[in-house]
């Protein structure tokens, strides 16, 4: 059976997004350009050509709408712009700006078209160009999906490009000189007679002008800033301590909250006693907070009702806040979920049955004909709930008055802040909301909820015109946190005289994406593609191969976290990949580069086989495991090198390759993919979130520990420029490590590991 058949609910989806976004919006509504934001805002003699750049007699100003987790996206944005626009990252200043439709991401949307990341038919461009018209109209703005640099290279070129021929013509109008005679370099407009003219000082003319929008982008071989190593524009201050994060934000006047939510997620707040907390230093108020009550009706459907949750205390500071809510003696109400993690895997268990399969991703062959008298190879796996735990607590600052509302926090979705704090507060417009998106310290999926926001919009609101700065304690963090999702995998195959004959991945795993959509009170059709993610589109043609995806009911609440289904499939399916070459007698890597399918993924597997010296001989006790796993469009390999000692795993080298089309920043490149390699490793060996009595068991890093630097590897990484299209790499490298040191520990030792965390098993030195 042809893939494309299989899709079921998911197919029907997607073809009527299709449908809408080619019939329905119309051509012209789809290329009619989103109102500028910036023009709006401008005074006389300030110019904005676009919404990505103004310049006014003060400064130049690049727009990077994106949010910068961590992961440099704000630089960046801004050097794409700067590349056209003939200016350096240190001549600018640089703004995430406004949220508006104009800031679209139609790169997210081509992630749910369920072909293969180089399927380039005429059907797989219609559906992604459908997806993105639908994205585009709507003006869905948002970073993840390692989106960032796909859906900013062509845009914010092109906007630089704009900006810098209309500086040209402007200079052009002043001087007499005609453009063509005219060239940029440096922030300035320079004349055949060298005569120099600051964009500044041209922005009263340039405001006079229409843009000049027929313009060409430059030749790779004309860079000067893409494909260089780069200074990051957020080096310094983060160097010197004066980079302000959303925590930092102060205003005057500012009080200072901290909340208890119940622990239970999703459960109600019976009642509380305050009393205690009423009368302690600094505490000026105790407030209910209200939200979502989740549970289960008789068909196993999930409900909500709004109803008390939990209390917040406003105080002069946060830390006699969080002292004063540590004084509250609650009633909590139980959990929708299974109080116990034993329950929570029996319903994982429970989940391979006909009516929980979400959807058959790939049936390539004849599986089942093909393992029919077959000597069959069969494994089970498990990954756990984790953590997203970023380093800066959750937090929001928010005022509230009679116009409408002004928020302060970092997040990855703008406009819906303003939708959500516009209807939590009951206003009628979300342009009533103001927000200043702010640098973040780490998400990895967390700054997609809104749990602060709404609970900090709901304490404001009580607190008209004052500034109200929520900030969550690292415990109430890990408490409320939602995790990433808990699977199973159940895994045959079968091998032959020529190799791996059959592979059948079956794999349940609750819907992160229903979960989090439910929580934004968003609908979620179709099948899930992350409950598939990193195993349906292994680009291996193994004559017989199926994937089937089965959603388990929703269990504790879950949400994306890095790389996000390809996190757990990836272990999966590259785990069982290995599993598969030795039962076969088969080099790994020998065997997967005589069934990958595609140029690109082939270059990928055979660059981290020099880069490793892959096949060299190593001492007694010592492995390398290798693994391969595409996500968000980008194939990363990766290798790890161990050695067994009598105290236990020691993870020597590392080696990571992935090819995202072009390569930005080299510098940032090498950071992130170490960075991602790093985060993989740490929460394979070390993290896991369980629930008791319905609360998750671990409070703090103490219990959810990342890798210690002493337990690091050395690592070498490789950036490849083959593929057609520029992808990211936020979170790719993160789902081929924990298969390739799984492997790399069965190479050394003989024992397999099929379930996270590893330290369950042994130990890591």
């Amino acid at each position: 059976m042809g893939r494309l058949k299989t899709f079921g609910r998911r197919a029907f989806l997607v073809g009527s997004v299709a449908v809408l976004g080619g019939v329905a919006f119309g051509a012209y509504v789809v290329r009619k350009p989103h109102d500028n934001p910036l023009a709006a805002g401008l005074k006389e003699g300030e110019a904005a050509f676009n919404p990505f750049v103004k310049v006014t007699s003060e400064a130049v100003t690049i727009i990077a709408p994106h949010a910068d987790k961590g992961q440099g996206a704000q630089s960046s944005q801004a050097a794409l712009v700067a590349e056209e626009l003939d200016v350096e990252l240190e001549q600018v200043r640089i703004s995430f700006g406004e949220p508006s439709a104009a800031y679209y991401n139609t790169a997210a949307a081509a992630e749910i078209a369920p072909f293969m990341s180089f399927d380039e038919s005429l059907t797989a461009r219609t559906v992604r160009g459908a997806l993105g018209a639908v994205v585009k109209v709507i003006g869905v703005m948002g970073t993840g999906g390692s989106s960032t640099m796909p859906d900013s290279f062509d845009k914010l070129r092109m906007a630089g490009a704009v900006a810098r021929e209309t500086l040209k013509r402007a200079a052009s109008n002043v001087s007499g000189v005609d453009v063509a005679q005219l060239k940029t370099e440096r922030g300035r407009v320079i004349l055949p007679d060298g005569t120099e003219l600051r964009y500044e000082d041209l922005a009263e003319a340039a405001a006079k002008i229409e843009p000049v929008a027929d313009v060409t982008l430059r030749d790779p071989s004309q860079w000067r800033l893409i494909g260089k190593p780069m200074t990051r524009s957020d080096i310094v201050p983060k160097s010197t301590g004066t980079l302000a994060y959303g925590i930092d934000r102060e205003i005057d006047g500012m009080v200072h909250a901290a909340i208890r939510f119940n622990p239970r997620q999703g459960g109600e707040m019976r009642g509380y006693d305050a009393s205690a907390a009423e009368g302690m230093r600094g505490v000026q108020k105790v407030v209910e907070v209200q939200g979502l009550i989740w549970s289960k009706d008789a068909d196993g459907a999930m409900t909500s009702r709004r109803g008390p949750i939990g209390v917040a205390v406003i105080a002069d500071n946060t830390w006699r806040a969080f002292q004063a809510v540590d004084a509250i003696s609650f009633d909590w109400g139980s959990a929708h979920y299974p109080s116990e993690m034993d329950g929570h895997w029996q319903a994982v268990a429970d989940s391979f049955t006909e009516d929980r399969l979400d959807a058959e991703w790939r049936h390539d062959g004849d599986v089942e004909a093909a393992l029919d008298g077959a000597q069959v190879v069969e494994a089970e796996y498990r990954a756990p709930y984790v953590a997203h735990a970023p380093l800066e607590p959750i937090s929001a600052t928010i005022r509230v008055d009679a116009d409408g509302a002004e928020v302060w926090a970092g997040h990855q979705l703008q406009r819906f802040v303003q939708m959500k704090v516009a209807e939590a507060l009951g206003l009628d417009d979300p342009e009533k909301v103001i927000f200043h998106n702010e640098f973040i310290g780490g998400s990895f999926g967390h700054r997609l909820e809104f749990e602060n926001i709404l609970t900090c919009a709901e304490i404001a609101k009580q607190m008209p015109g004052v500034p109200v700065k929520l900030t969550f304690s690292r415990e109430e963090d890990f408490a409320h946190d939602f995790p990433r999702q808990i699977g199973m995998a159940r895994m045959r195959g079968a091998v032959s005289g020529a190799g791996i004959d059959t592979y059948d991945a079956q794999v349940a795993t609750v819907s992160s994406s229903t979960s989090q959509a439910g929580r934004l009170g968003q609908p979620m059709p179709g099948a899930d593609s992350q409950i598939a993610a990193g195993l349906w589109n292994m680009p291996f043609a193994v004559p017989n191969m199926r994937m089937r995806a089965y959603r388990v009911p929703e269990l504790a609440p879950t949400s994306s976290w890095r790389s996000v289904g390809a996190s757990t499939q990836g272990f999966f399916g590259e785990s069982f990949m290995d599993e598969l070459c030795h039962a076969a007698g088969l080099d790994p890597l020998e065997e997967r580069l005589r069934l990958v399918n595609n140029p690109v993924h082939r270059k990928v597997l055979e660059t981290i086989g020099e880069m490793s010296n892959w096949g060299s001989p190593l001492r007694e006790g010592r492995g390398r495991g290798i693994a391969l796993v595409e996500s968000f469009g980008v194939p990363t390999a990766e290798v790890v090198e161990v050695t067994a000692t009598p105290q236990g795993i020691r993870m020597d080298r590392a080696y990571v390759v992935a090819d995202v089309g072009t390569v930005v920043d080299p510098v940032n490149f090498d950071n992130l993919m170490k960075g991602g390699l790093i985060w993989g490793l740490g929460h394979a060996i070390n993290c896991e979130i369980t629930y008791s009595d319905g609360m998750a068991e671990q409070s703090n890093y103490h219990a959810h520990e990342a890798m210690r630097l002493y337990q690091c590897p050395v690592i070498e990484t490789r950036g490849l420029e083959n593929a057609s299209k520029i992808r990211g790499i936020g979170e790719p490298p993160v789902p081929p490590a924990a298969p390739a040191l799984a492997n790399a520990i069965f190479a050394a030792t003989g024992q397999r590991l099929r379930a996270m965390p590893f330290n369950k098993f042994m130990d890591f030195v």
